[in-house]
């Protein structure tokens, strides 16, 4: 089964309970988050924590957070894997210019 994760940036993530943590955002918004729904630190991220985070309890959350990185995470061999975004451009038909030659340019 795969579920739908985003990378969630933090102030804290404090853990409140033996089921629960409590994460806090930068604007100060707080939210509870069940730890069955937080699967990992994202170390890819440089200038502060941020957290792997199931996208349906933000949803219903009022934490502040951004959807610019989503991942899936595999809950059966527990590894995340890659979120593919297939887009298909087609080009607008041009009709073709017929310029003829300048005849002062040539010898």
């Amino acid at each position: 089964m795969k579920t739908k994760v985003i990378s969630v940036r933090l102030q804290s993530l404090v853990e409140i309970s033996d089921k629960a943590y409590k994460a806090t955002a930068f604007d100060g918004s707080t939210a509870i988050i069940p730890m069955s729904q937080v699967f990992g630190q994202d170390y890819d991220v440089q200038k502060s924590d941020a957290y792997w985070i199931s996208a349906w309890i933000l949803e219903k959350k009022e934490l502040q957070y951004s959807d610019k990185k989503i991942a899936w995470f595999n809950t059966e061999t527990n590894q995340f894997e890659p979120n593919y975004i297939i887009e298909h451009h087609t080009p607008e038909r041009k009709e073709p210019v017929n310029i003829s030659p300048d005849a002062t340019l040539t010898r």
